[in-house]
């Protein structure tokens, strides 16, 4: 087994001045066949993520009122994070990992289609809808340890970083695409209309990693313990100070920064008297700027900018959730929470390549797996700011959350040295 210092002298020989310019190397990935399908797919299923987010939400508010109600439904659909990451993680690396997606969707397909016959005959009653958003928050749990390992390895290590931009930049037009559509088929359809779409969409990313060629081979033994894979994983994980900080950040964003989104339907139902369609056009403005973001990041994604980028990201960010607190106006609190939305392509880029890249081969899906443990610390920030808004109202609630992260930020990247590097 390779000394992680060698693996680090690799990976910097590997990342300092490719031979590719990133622009070409982004395009050339889209050529390939494999990649182009699994990508796609991870784009459509994105897009029905953040309509059932909004649909559900916007629901929920109608028929209770109530913010800490809403954030209940977020904290089903992100709990599975924190409580299955690091078992996918470990079982992603000991069968085949198309094999896994397959499994996955197949199951998403029949819980919408499901979802939406029920839609027909009953009035969604909520314990049916928290069941529903824990049930698909535990296929997305996959995502990082699976399909974007998927994308990293037909990718390969000196063009991982363009991997992520292209997959976050599809990313963050499904966080604009899905919630304005789900405002859309919401006003319209109605939630029942909102889980009949999901049912076809997710049937075409079924179609499409059916046809993908890639195989990847899995890295760990059928004898050896699951839980023994998972406690070796994060001992290595430990003794690695740029996997931890990056870790801690991720937790931090994902802890005091996006369950500012569970308070927009609220917040453009109850202070703005938005339609549930402009709802969705409020949501989605930090998806636009995301967008725009990662496509100019896909475009100059190197090695040395790794770390800026995931560190300033955060940053700015948090700083656009704490203005969009005091925001009065539809277009104001748009414009702003686009400019967030800067931010968080820096964050949600970097994030994935950073921990494929400071991971050793062999533990890199068990990375993975930790780094959607972190992002599970959402549902515990989704419930924080429910119970806060209940208390002082949604804008005041992510003012004083958006406060607390970052003060949680600048703790961080003053104790990890490893976060202030220059790469």
């Amino acid at each position: 087994m390779l000394s992680n210092r060698v693996v680090a002298q690799h990976l910097a020989k590997t990342f300092s001045g490719p031979a590719i310019a990133p622009h070409r190397a982004a395009w050339a990935l889209l050529k390939h066949a494999d990649f182009r399908r699994v990508w796609f797919a991870g784009g459509l299923f994105g897009t029905i993520r953040w309509l059932e987010m909004l649909s559900v939400g916007v629901y929920t508010f109608d028929r209770t009122g109530s913010p800490l109600l809403v954030s209940a439904m977020m904290v089903a659909r992100m709990l599975p994070m924190i409580l299955f990451g690091s078992v996918f993680g470990a079982y992603a690396e000991r069968f085949e990992r198309r094999r896994l997606l397959l499994t996955g969707l197949s199951l998403m397909v029949v819980l919408s289609i499901v979802m939406a016959g029920l839609g027909q005959w009953i009035e969604y009653p909520l314990w049916l809808l928290a069941i529903a958003m824990f049930a698909s928050g535990t296929f997305f749990a996959t995502d990082f340890p699976v399909r974007r390992t998927i994308l990293a390895e037909i990718a390969g290590v000196n063009r991982i970083g363009n991997a992520m931009a292209i997959d976050s930049a599809t990313n963050n037009a499904t966080r604009m695409v899905g919630p304005a559509l789900g405002g859309i088929v919401y006003q319209s359809l109605g939630l029942k209309g909102a889980y009949a779409l999901a049912a076809i969409v997710l049937s075409v990313c079924l179609l499409l990693v059916l046809t993908v060629r890639f195989r990847s081979k899995p890295s760990l033994q059928l004898s050896t313990s699951v839980f023994a894979n998972i406690v070796e994983g994060f001992r290595y994980i430990k003794g690695q100070p740029r996997l931890v900080g990056a870790l801690v950040i991720t937790m931090i964003v994902n802890f005091w920064g996006f369950p500012f989104a569970t308070m927009v339907p609220v917040i453009g139902r109850d202070e703005l008297s938005l339609s549930a369609s402009l709802v969705g056009l409020l949501a989605a403005g930090e998806g636009a700027g995301a967008f725009a973001g990662a496509l100019l990041a896909a475009g100059l994604a190197r090695a040395r900018y790794y770390m800026r980028m995931y560190v300033a990201g955060s940053f700015l960010f948090v700083a656009a959730v704490l203005v969009f607190s005091f925001t009065e106006t539809f277009g104001l609190a748009w414009a702003v929470i686009f400019v967030g939305g800067f931010g968080v392509a820096g964050f949600a880029t970097m994030q994935t390549t950073i921990i494929y890249t400071a991971a050793a081969p062999e533990y890199r899906a068990r990375a993975m797996g930790a780094l959607a443990v972190s992002i599970g610390a959402g549902p515990i920030g989704v419930f924080h700011v429910g119970l806060m808004a209940e208390w002082l109202g949604a804008s005041n609630a992510i003012g004083v959350m958006a406060v607390e992260g970052l003060i949680a930020l600048a703790v961080a990247t003053f104790y990890w040295k490893e976060l202030r590097k220059m790469s």
